[in-house]
């Protein structure tokens, strides 16, 4: 009986729980502090769902979620922990930002996937930086993609200042039109929302994910690598090569995330003074998710819908933006910990089948 039950409680039962505890969690942080939960979290779908340009920037906040929360998922599948997300964003998003700009005579249909295509390789290549590091000297990728982080920051400044800089001003010259992934029709039916090809590219990302590392041999070679990596050796497999192709794919999937948002959100780049926070968020995102690209599309949602209505609870409730962040923080906490998870559904399991035996 407690196989059967850890099986039922080990599939999607534990982060719907986690999520419902999550926000039980936040509710009551709610009532020590004065507010009224029901009200705040009223808001808070009301600003997402309350209109139709909040629904559509909405699914603008997703995108990039989705696609950093892959590039993490992705890693930790293959046994490595990419937290470079943020950094691959960054060189994503200034390698398309160049060749938007310099590019500016070709024409649409291949100026914008040109741009698009140049963001991701850029970030992958940027991610594979730290894998061959891990391959060829064995220094472990945290460190090396932290580095990389603040490296990419300088470096997207450094380019953006020299290269692209609008006169007078702390950012590039604006991106034409034909580098542009923006949907207009889309937006226009959104009142304006910001609506883009990346959310479509963000769910076959999801696709790819699943199918390659699932259904090739070279996406079983990379978890047999994560598993095991001296099995994977022994086996014929080469360990080195594998590490430095997955932190490539995962990259790849950060640097779409930076590309999409300069080309389909902002159209130019700014001289950034910090990190824009959108791959660490990833993170979180892999973790609700499971690390499943399936589960990282469901997570980047929630994710999403949390950050972007979150201003509702401000307004709405008065409820202070940072409060969402203990939310998510509860709901990490609960799918990192999925033993409390199963203590709680325990009891509930059990009474289910009493019923049912009697």
């Amino acid at each position: 009986m407690n196989k059967i039950f850890k099986i039922f409680s080990s599939s999607i039962v534990v982060p719907i729980t986690a999520i419902v505890m999550g926000l039980i969690v936040g509710a009551i942080i709610m009532l020590f502090g004065g507010y009224d939960p029901l009200l705040a979290y009223q808001s808070l779908f009301s600003q997402v769902f309350g209109n139709l340009y909040d629904f559509g920037e909405t699914l603008r906040e997703i995108t990039p979620l989705i696609l950093t929360g892959l590039a993490v998922a992705f890693a930790f599948r293959a046994g490595l922990f990419n937290i470079g997300g943020e950094g691959q964003f960054i060189i994503g998003m200034t390698a398309a930002s160049f060749i938007g700009i310099k590019l500016s005579g070709l024409p649409a249909i291949i100026h914008a996937p040109l741009a698009v295509i140049v963001g991701g390789i850029a970030g992958g290549l940027w991610a594979a930086l730290a894998g061959y590091i891990k391959a060829k000297r064995g220094v472990n990728e945290v460190i090396t993609t932290i580095m990389l982080n603040w490296t990419a920051l300088y470096l997207g400044n450094y380019v953006v200042m020299h290269f692209l800089l609008l006169p007078g001003q702390q950012r590039s010259e604006d991106l034409p039109e034909s580098a542009s992934i923006t949907i207009q029709w889309i937006s226009d039916l959104f009142s304006n929302a910001r609506i883009h090809w990346g959310m479509l590219l963000a769910v076959l990302a999801a696709v790819f994910f699943y199918i390659f590392l699932w259904k090739t041999k070279q996406g079983y070679e990379l978890r047999a690598v994560g598993l095991n990596p001296h099995a994977a050796e022994y086996a014929g497999m080469n360990v080195g090569k594998n590490v430095v192709k997955a932190m490539f794919i995962s990259g790849m999937f950060a640097g779409l995330a930076g590309a999409c948002q300069v080309l389909g959100v902002f159209h130019y780049q700014s001289v950034l003074s910090g990190t824009p926070g959108i791959g660490f968020d990833g993170i979180a995102v892999a973790l609700i998710g499971m690390n499943h690209p399936f589960g990282v599309l469901l997570g980047g949602i929630l994710f999403g819908v949390l950050t972007y209505g979150s201003a509702g609870m401000s307004f709405g409730a008065g409820v202070p933006p940072e409060l969402i962040r203990i939310v998510i923080g509860s709901i990490i906490f609960f799918i990192a910990a999925p033993g409390i998870v199963r203590f709680v559904l325990k009891p509930l399991y059990l009474k289910r089948k009493k019923g049912k035996v009697l």
